[in-house]
């Protein structure tokens, strides 16, 4: 250790969320001569090579954790459901202790503190991150209080992006921290009072059918909710049946479909009249043509909650899944920081760089030359989290394979196609009038395809009209009279979950995934064959409606204790 000290100066522990993620790291910066050695966990390894850090040459160790480090308990009597009230946890003592699954990781931690002089924290560059930060700072100078500590920032792992971090180093924002303290405390008192509340509720009136946890959570609770309430709509719903009269054209190659102005009507026998009325002069005449350009716009910048949407609608990847293979082609330097509320580039970032790398690839380069040759030009959204740009490609790889190759495609072709151009058209609206009655039809042709040459989750169907004046008078090829019946609205996909979960402040970008796994793990929501959302509760549990219980009854003793709780916060 003397040696080390007198060649190298000092030595700096370097600290990732991830044993990948260090891995990557240690390469980058030791240019792929990192020596490897066994941590105490198995799982996370140490990583050493010398690096020049804050002006002079320094021996580097660099481990990982697994995540968050420590959790939550109760202490004493209060661990045990029969002896206290539930309305006691929201102000009883906790502590915050590392598990026994981390145990090897924090002695992994402890003993390599006890040799560095400094530390560095290499975790995530959002909320989470920064706690999960101050959970290793805290084991980290528990052992080794003098422990000079930095927070390194990044957004991807690149060489350019990774060296800027370390050269750059800062402090850890214990506000981002704290807040997410806040967060994990609500979380645990909350969800474990109500948890013990409702399932010894529960047990009790329900003792031949209930005999496992009922588990409650602040964001597991109305993503719930979300399924259960259009669950009870296609339960309920009650089919109407509905008439309307049809026009049909004949176009080259086929027929042409022109629609009722009236839509669609509930009596039968007006309807009846009215296509009688259209028999008695079936001659159509053209009272209107127009036509106007046409643009189906490119997609905007990728951030996270579309990034789900769209892998569960168009890859067949669940939420959960595809953030998986995200954060690992992340943690590979494939793709930027995956986690991001951010869909507009900012104008610092260098695109025709990124884009440039693409045009190696064999399916889309040639593509990607065109992009370059005309400048990228995004189209921009108006979120940002000021921390990360939206998910993008940083290196072009054709060696994957599977899902892993399913998510890198639509990433790359999502980044190429929103710095691409729109798609051009014209359209062409026709009305037509039969003895009083009014049709319409549109057509549409399309002159340019510019980001649906690259972007395959996205089609644009040319429409053929025939030709039409005002004026003209003609025989429709067919006038109907057809009926039909209203459909219920469907189950909610993964998607639509996660769109309702954003709408209305339900988790974050980050969990959205998580939570929808809870409910499902929990076989509180099952999925059908077409990947909806139903609920699968036993069925004497839906003959005694549980779910009313739970979002009726339940719901009075969920807010009063949770404005108690917020009430003793602030009195705090």
């Amino acid at each position: 250790r003397i040696q080390i000290l007198f060649e190298y100066g000092m030595i700096v522990l370097h600290v990732a969320e991830k044993n990948d993620a260090a891995k990557t790291i240690s390469s980058i910066l030791s240019r792929g001569t990192s020596s490897r050695r066994e941590g105490r966990s198995v799982y996370n390894k140490i990583y050493s090579f010398p690096f020049q850090v804050f002006g002079s040459n320094c021996q580097n160790n660099m481990t990982s954790v697994a995540g968050h480090l420590m959790e939550y308990e109760f202490i004493g009597d209060y661990k045990k459901w029969q002896s206290c009230d539930p309305l006691s946890l929201f102000t009883c003592p906790i502590v915050k202790f590392v598990p026994e699954k981390m145990k090897k990781i924090k002695e992994t931690l402890e003993a390599e503190s006890r040799k560095a002089q400094k530390l560095v924290i290499w975790t995530d560059c959002d909320r989470e991150g920064e706690n999960i930060g101050q959970e290793i700072i805290s084991v980290c100078t528990a052992v080794k209080p003098s422990l000079d500590v930095y927070r390194a920032r990044f957004s991807e792992m690149t060489q350019r992006s990774i060296f800027s971090a370390v050269n750059s180093l800062s402090r850890l924002n214990v506000n981002l921290s704290e807040a997410v303290e806040a967060r994990q405390e609500l979380d645990f008192r909350i969800g474990c009072a109500f948890t013990r509340f409702q399932t010894m509720h529960l047990q009790k009136k329900f003792s031949d059918m209930i005999s496992t946890v009922v588990s409650y959570g602040a964001c597991q609770f109305p993503t719930l909710g979300f399924v259960v309430e259009r669950y009870k709509e296609v339960q309920q719903f009650v089919a109407e049946t509905f008439w309307k009269i049809k026009v049909s054209v004949e176009v080259e190659n086929g027929e042409t479909e022109f629609s009722w102005s009236r839509g669609r009507i509930f009596n039968q026998h007006a309807c009846l009249i009215l296509y009688q009325i259209c028999l008695e002069e079936p001659t159509a005449t053209v009272v209107n043509v127009s036509s106007r350009p046409k643009s189906k716009w490119r997609p905007v910048a990728l951030e996270t909650v579309q990034f789900e949407k769209m892998a569960s609608r168009k890859l067949g990847l669940n939420a959960q899944r595809a953030m998986q293979i995200a954060e690992s082609l992340y943690t590979k330097g494939i793709i930027s920081y995956p986690r991001t509320e951010t869909n507009k580039f900012p104008s610092s970032m260098n695109l025709s760089e990124l884009v440039a790398k693409q045009q190696e690839h064999r399916d889309w380069g040639a593509f990607a030359g065109f992009v370059c040759e005309s400048g990228p030009t995004p189209r921009q959204g108006n979120k940002s989290d000021e921390a990360h740009p939206p998910i993008h490609p940083t290196k072009c790889v054709t060696n994957l394979t599977g899902d892993d190759k399913k998510v890198y495609d639509f990433i790359a072709r999502h980044f190429l196609a929103c710095c691409s151009k729109d798609a051009k058209g014209t359209e062409t609206t026709a009305e037509i009038d039969i003895n009083g009655e009014k049709f319409t039809a549109k057509g549409l042709i399309i002159l340019e395809k510019n980001y649906l040459e690259v972007y395959p989750y996205e089609s644009w169907n040319a429409k053929l009209l025939p030709r039409m004046e005002v004026g003209q008078r003609f025989e429709p090829k067919s006038i109907e009279m057809v009926d039909g019946q209203t459909t219920s609205p469907p189950l909610l996909t993964e998607a639509d979950l996660i769109g309702l979960m954003e709408k209305h402040g339900i988790g974050t970008d980050a969990t959205h995934a998580e939570h929808i796994e809870t409910i499902k793990n929990r076989n509180y929501v099952g999925l059908t064959p077409d990947k909806r959302c139903a609920d699968c509760s036993p069925t004497p549990l839906k003959e005694h409606n549980i779910w009313n219980l739970f979002f009726g009854e339940f719901r009075i003793f969920y807010l009063l204790n949770a404005l108690v709780f917020v009430f003793l916060v602030q009195r705090t």
